[in-house]
Formats: structure tokens, sequence, C-alpha cells
């Protein structure tokens, strides 16, 4: 958990650049992802020349080669620990001249083509405007505690949450504690090969590492898992560059080697080499209205033939997914109920063809300021054979924070999150149901299926499912208790009125007599 002295270094690097004239968000960000990238590459060519002194043999992998560039310059004044003791205008000269040319040419050569994070340093762009705002960036930087890999990681993910109090491009972030519980309910294991299909800034894959970092620490003391997680576990599609370097450093500072999170329009391009390839899909996708046939991949168009990019979606998850795979998204509320012919065949492949686990639905203001939309979290198993026996549904009232535009914590700040197993006081329930979310999901195969239909959690049948044309919606199954209340009839009420005005002339004529 950062402290509130970190949380002021942050706004101080982060008020560095508005004051300095970078107002986009966006831009701020990925401007501090490039300077911790080359912070980072200093200390890992750092760790290769203690190894090499130690074992007395040559550095087996630099990060900077030997020698003078081009210009004459020694490689070793693009590094971090050199460039930040330069005065002002020459850091500027060496960071905007060498440095970043170096990034995006040579380094890929010597750092290794096939790493993410030299892919994407290809396309690496320094905008900082002055020779004074680089400085003193440089220098706010250079104190943050960079060593743990806990610190790093929360220190990244502030910075991330800064782009949405910023009030722009909130839309792509999930609410931490939204992606908390999905991950818990979806208990990722060391074996899973997990996709996020519009990853975003990961953050979904990296709630999924530190799950598994948590649950599971054999992960990382196992040579063969160890080499699956830093390479082979997480994957991350999206069509943003920028929004592609973010991520990769998110996962990076997180402690994970080589993610793959590529290039890919998810909808538009076809999934040959990707169908069937993933045990997890985790995912929040952006739901924009619609395609145009021409534009979408015609293996999801085989699935349902549909413009809505929310129903081409869920199509592509199940061309994803192994079977046996398991899937938690989220989802516009119309997919539930909607009427179209495309939305009720959709919902019967769900229903009928896979297994649908479970209806989460969420909160209206989950998503405020930035959107009002009703969602809900769809959790399910592919299968092909169908597996559906009852359907788990929970209306999620309250998930700790306001539901309005401010979006204000209602609980201390450890007892907001999805993790806490402990039973909570009502009090608590009222403000934060998550935890209760987890608790239920656990015994939706056993004591959930007795309850009632006027619980905030209870099963549905798949044939009664079925019966009601495949809608999903919860309000279609609760029950509601209409409490009875005794009514005063109306001349009751007249009678009572005529009784107090009487009673007020009375007083009124008895003050005037007392006055004189």
């Amino acid at each position: 958990m950062l402290t509130g002295e970190l949380r002021s270094q942050i706004d101080a690097v982060w008020n560095a650049f508005w004051s300095g004239g970078i107002a986009n968000p966006l831009e701020v960000i990925e401007q501090i992802t490039y300077l911790l990238f080359l912070r980072r590459l200093d200390s890992q060519h750092t760790l290769e020349e203690n190894k090499a002194r130690t074992l007395k043999r040559p550095i087996e992998r630099r990060v900077f080669p030997e020698g003078n560039d081009d210009q004459g310059r020694p490689y070793d004044d693009l590094r971090w620990s050199r460039f930040k003791h330069l005065e002002a205008r020459e850091m500027f000269e060496v960071v905007s001249g060498r440095v970043f040319p170096f990034l995006r040419t040579e380094f890929l050569s010597s750092y290794g083509e096939d790493s993410t994070y030299a892919h994407h340093m290809k396309d690496a762009r320094f905008t900082i405007p002055t020779p004074a705002l680089l400085a003193k960036v440089v220098d706010l930087i250079d104190h943050l505690p960079m060593d743990d890999r806990d610190t790093k990681g929360d220190l990244y993910e502030y910075m991330l949450s800064k782009i949405a109090s910023a009030g722009q491009n909130g839309q792509f972030r999930t609410p931490r504690h939204i992606i908390q519980l999905m991950v818990e309910m979806m208990a990722p294991t060391p074996k899973d090969v997990i996709c996020d299909p519009a990853s975003g800034t990961c953050g979904f894959l990296v709630a999924a590492g530190e799950y598994l970092r948590s649950h599971h620490p054999e992960v990382l003391r196992d040579a063969k898992l160890k080499q699956h997680f830093h390479h082979g576990m997480f994957h991350g599609f999206d069509f943003d560059g920028t929004m592609l370097r973010i991520g990769s450093m998110n996962m990076l500072l997180h402690g994970v080697d080589n993610p793959d999170v590529v290039y890919r329009d998810s909808l538009a391009q076809d999934h040959a080499g990707e169908d069937e390839k993933y045990t997890l899909v985790l995912a929040n996708p952006p739901f924009a209205g619609s395609l145009d046939y021409e534009n979408t991949a015609k293996d999801l168009l085989q699935i349902v033939k549909t413009k809505k990019t929310e129903l081409l979606f869920l199509a592509l998850f199940l061309r994803l997914l192994k079977p046996g795979g398991r899937a938690a998204v989220i989802v516009p509320d119309g997919v539930l109920f909607g009427s179209s012919k495309a939305h009720k065949e959709l919902r019967k492949i769900l229903v009928e063809d896979q297994k649908l686990d479970a209806v989460v639905k969420l909160p209206g203001g989950v998503f405020k300021p930035y959107a009002g939309v009703s969602t809900a979290i769809l959790l399910f198993t592919k299968t092909n054979s169908g597996g559906t026996e009852q359907v788990w549904f929970y209306e999620v009232e309250a998930d700790g924070w306001s539901l309005d535009d401010k979006r204000q914590s209602l609980l201390p700040e450890e007892k907001l999150g999805a993790v806490p197993k402990l039973e909570l006081v009502d009090e608590e329930h009222a403000k934060n149901n998550l935890p209760d979310v987890l608790a239920r999901w656990a015994q939706r195969e056993g004591s959930e299926r007795d309850r009632s239909r006027t619980a905030q959690s209870f099963c549905v049948s798949k044939a009664e499912i079925a019966e009601n044309g495949y809608d999903l919606s919860l309000n279609r199954y609760k029950e509601v208790v209409h409490e009875e209340v005794n009514h005063v009839p109306p001349q009751q009420i007249l009678t009572t009125l005529e009784q107090l005005e009487t009673r007020i002339q009375q007083g009124m004529k008895e003050l005037r007599e007392m006055l004189g």
C-alpha cells in the first residue's frame, strides 16, 4: 500500500508535466513510461555488470553496447545513471537526440526483437518540450523507490488512476476492485493461459498475476511454471499503440518478464492461430455500437450474424477459449434481455451449447463519471456440448464506493477490495457487497440453490430460462416482497384535519384575548 509520502511524490511528477505544458494525461503517462523504462534498462545493465565482475567473465547480455555511437558519444552516456547528472540542456540533447533514437533502432537488435518491451519501444516519441521540465521530472522519478516489486507496481497503478481522475480517458480503466472480484471468482491456476482481447492498461492480466503470486507461490519456484508465467501465460490485444506501451510497462513493473501484449484489432482480424488457444478470458471490452459487416472478422459472423460489438465480443471469447476454458467478462445490460434475433441466439448458445455459470448484476454507477450504462458480469465455461443446469444470479447493490460522479470511498481502504473473506457486519455489507459475492459464489452449487427468489442471490434452472426466451435479466426471475400497509381511511384523515383546524383557531382566539 502506498504511503502518503509516495503519493505526494507521484503527484509532484504529474504536476510538473502539467505546469510544464503537457496537459494530455495519456501523453503524461506515456512519457513517464519511457523514463521508467530507461531507468530499468540501466538497472538491468548494472546487474549484468555486477554479475560479470563477480564471476570474472565478460558481460553475457549487454543492454548498452560498448564503445561510441555514430556521433562519437559513448553509449554509457545513454544510461540513466549517467545522463541524470548532466546539466539540463545537455541532458535534453542526449535524451532527445541520442537515447530515443537508440530505443527505436539499435536497442531492438541489442536487447532482442522478440521482447515485448523492445517491440513497443520502436515507435517511442519524446515530447517533453523543455530542458528544465526534463531535468525536473528525471530528478523526481530518480527518487521514486523502484527496487521492490509491490511498491513499483502500486506506484504505476496510482499513476494510471490519475488518468481517470484527470477527467479524460477514464474509459480505459476498469475499477480495480471490480477487476479483483472477477479474478478472485475465476481463481487462475499456474497452468492457465490467460487472454484479455481488449487489454488497455492490462489491469486484468496484472491482477491475475498478483493472484497467482499470492495463492500459488510455487509458480515462481518451479522452473517450468516460472517459464510459463513469464513467457506463455499472459496475452493482451489492443489496437492503440499508446495503450500497448502503457499496458506492457504495467506488466513489467508487476514482475512479468515477457508477456504477449500485441497489436490486434480483435473484431476485425480473423483469428487463425488464436482460436481455442486460451483457458481463461478476462475482459471489459469497449462497446462502441456497431461495425460494418465488411470490417468484421468472418469467423465471428459464423457464430452470430450481427453488427453489435457487444455480441461480437462474446462470439470472440467463445472462439478464443479452449473447451473447458472459463470466462468472466463485463457486458452492457442489453446483452441480457435484448430482443433481436442475434441477442436471443447468442444467449441460447451460452445456455444450451456452453455452461453459463453466473450473471452478476453491477450497480448503475460503477463506471461513473465516464459512463452511466448498466452492466453485468457474465461468467461461463466453454463446453460445446452444453452443461448448464442452474444459473446463479447476484444483484450487487453497493461496491464500497458512492455511486455518483464523485465515486468516493464509503469504507476504510483495507476493506474496499474484493479479497477479504471475513463475514461483514450488516453496516459494512450495505456499503460493499463484493466479499459477499465471493462467499456466495463458492456456494453456488450448494446452499445457494435453496435460496428464495426474494434474496440478493439465487439460482434459476436452465429449463426456466429457456421458457423465458433465454432472458438473463435478474428482474425477470427476482420476486419482490410487497409489505402490507394498513392505510388510514380518507374520512378519518379529514376528521383529524378538521379537529386540528378547530384547535388552531381556538388557540389563536385565546392568544388575541391575552394580548388584549
